[in-house]
């Protein structure tokens, strides 16, 4: 099918490759034409490609198919930006980036493309892990990126390490590990009354104790990014109502007290 005519191809596939087709040439365009565009260089579009991400992050966790659509268009934009740039000055275009991540998942799945077997999804991470190690990667961990949010860098540093072998057995062990921390950083913050408290180690003391909650919700199956990311939308949720409800009593919270902004934050619960 890859090297079939245009013409044998299914109509959708067509659709699809004209659309393509037609944003290459849109880029050419306003690269050529727009003068923001033409300005504009892979430095100055990083930090809106970020916030392209976040954006659509937001939307999947909304469950917004609509607007999940419009974020995915905008990135792609990105990346067809991105590949027209470099393909200014000779460096790769899109055909590039295309036939380069066609290679790295033909290379990567020689379970689909060769002789090995997995028929588990472990045995595809542990595999996909090793065959990262013969491409050069000097450290399973090398390839968790140094700017990732620390929740998501834990989980990922987890995933790595469970692909090459080294991880808990069982949950029973990873809840024990989750007690064993608790209990340390309680022993370092929950000092008596005058006693300065080492912040420093409390602080590690804390880092430790998250590290293995992450571990648990990953034993579990729970993405503990995703899980705290609801519970944020919710606690807004909740505070927002707690604020329209104050204001159409006519009160400001810095005037009320604690009970009476509970008696607004249970009914958002309730609602």
């Amino acid at each position: 099918m890859m090297n079939a005519p245009f013409e044998a191809m299914p109509s959708r596939r067509q659709e699809q490759l004209l659309a393509f087709d037609r944003l290459l040439t849109i880029m050419d365009e306003l690269r050529e034409q727009c003068p923001w565009d033409k300005k504009q260089t892979m430095a100055s579009l990083r930090h809106l490609t970020i916030e392209e991400t976040y954006e659509l992050s937001d939307a999947i966790l909304d469950n917004d198919l609509p607007e999940i659509r419009k974020e995915l268009g905008d990135i792609l934009l990105h990346i067809v930006f991105y590949a027209r740039i470099a393909s200014e000055t000779d460096t790769f275009d899109i055909a590039d980036v295309l036939n380069g991540i066609c290679e790295k998942l033909i290379s990567r799945h020689p379970h689909i493309y060769g002789d090995v077997k997995a028929d588990t999804e472990e045995q595809v991470k542990q595999n996909w892990e090793q065959l990262k190690l013969k491409e050069g990667n000097k450290s399973v961990l090398s390839g968790v990126p140094g700017s990732l949010p620390a929740l998501v860098k834990a989980m990922r540093i987890q995933e790595k390490a469970r692909g090459a072998g080294f991880d808990w057995e069982e949950k029973e062990q990873v809840w024990e590990k989750v007690e064993e921390e608790l209990q340390e950083f309680k022993a370092e913050f929950n000092v008596s009354a005058g006693q300065a408290i080492d912040k420093e180690k409390a602080e590690g003391e804390f880092g430790d104790l998250l590290f293995s909650l992450v571990n648990y919700a990953r034993f579990i199956d729970i993405n503990p990014e995703t899980a705290l990311e609801q519970t944020n939308k919710k606690f807004i949720r909740r505070f927002q109502y707690l604020e329209e409800q104050a204001k159409l009593a006519g009160k400001a919270l810095k005037d009320m007290t604690l009970a009476e902004m509970d008696v607004y934050w249970e009914e958002a619960k309730r609602k």
